[in-house]
């Protein structure tokens, strides 16, 4: 990998990480659902409408607006309400890469190698650690939201790979234009309508703040050099740097907020962080053989 890409994709991994901060800025006053209904809509609009709809059906679209929107990232945030904070919430969502495991093996019939059964172990040993020895950043609604959105990242990642297409930002920015209206119903439904003139008044920097952060650094600038460094570099390889975000999160969290891990904490994150990396780790294939990529999805 070239010295320059590796630099902008740590760049990307830091802004991934800090982005946790700053839907913690946003969701401190405001509810979640409305903050991530936001953010959604700006990293829509103006965009969309330079961006060419892919090729696909309008109910792949329909489908990964809900799931990215209220499934990954109304939930992520929501569990930030919840009492996780914003660096263990980054930590547990590499759940996701095992969940992509599981549906890998459910929907593919892909195989879980000794290697992989190693990680997973581990990943999950340091899991229960991580909350058993909590010092009050991790919380059993925070965990039950978090654990939600990582069960719905492999099931977007199953809607691009239905769908067929073959421009994943496109696929993005139009899928996103599904994602605030249900994560809005949702709020309603939970808090009523009056949430939606509460919000409208308490409205503030910090929530102005948040949400652009969410739609620009992060979603926009964020995902288009992703996908353009996966047309240069193998998913196997690219993978294992999005571990990174979880490390800018507790770093940033720590800074910011004055967040901090007990000892028992500090071992398990790195036992858990350590169990992913062996799972998303694809060692050296024999000559002639192509092994599949690892399905690490993204922040």
């Amino acid at each position: 990998m070239k010295g320059r890409d590796l630099l902008l994709i740590i760049l990307v991994m830091a802004i991934w990480g800090f982005n946790f901060s700053m839907i913690k800025l946003g969701v401190t006053d405001m509810d979640p659902l409305l903050i991530a209904a936001a953010r959604f809509f700006c990293a829509t609009f103006p965009i969309i409408f330079f961006i060419r709809r892919p090729n696909v059906p309008w109910r792949y679209l329909m489908g990964y607006g809900l799931v990215f929107g209220t499934g990954i990232w109304g939930m992520a945030s929501s569990s930030i309400t919840f009492g996780l904070s914003s660096g263990m919430a980054s930590v547990l969502l590499q759940l996701d890469v095992l969940t992509t495991v599981l549906v890998g093996v459910l929907f593919y019939k892909e195989i879980i190698s000794p290697r992989m059964w190693l990680g997973m172990t581990i990943a999950l040993a340091g899991l229960l650690i991580s909350i058993v020895y909590t010092n009050g950043n991790v919380t059993l609604a925070g965990v039950i939201f978090i654990l939600i959105s990582a069960i719905c990242w492999p099931l977007a990642g199953v809607m691009v790979r239905q769908s067929g297409t073959r421009s994943a930002f496109a696929f993005n920015i139009w899928g996103m234009l599904f994602a605030p209206l249900p994560l809005i119903g949702l709020s309603v439904l939970f808090n009523g309508v009056d949430i939606l003139a509460i919000t409208y008044r308490q409205w503030d920097t910090n929530a102005w703040i948040s949400v652009l952060f969410q739609a620009y650094p992060t979603t926009l600038f964020g995902y288009w050099v992703w996908n353009k460094m996966l047309l240069r570099y193998p998913m196997s390889q690219m993978a294992p740097l999005t571990l990174l975000v979880s490390v800018f999160a507790l770093v940033s969290g720590y800074l910011i907020y004055g967040e901090q891990l007990s000892t028992a904490q500090w071992v398990s994150c790195s036992a858990f962080l350590l169990g992913v990396g062996l799972v998303l780790y694809r060692g050296p294939l024999p000559r002639g053989v192509a092994g599949p990529a690892a399905q690490k999805p993204v922040s």
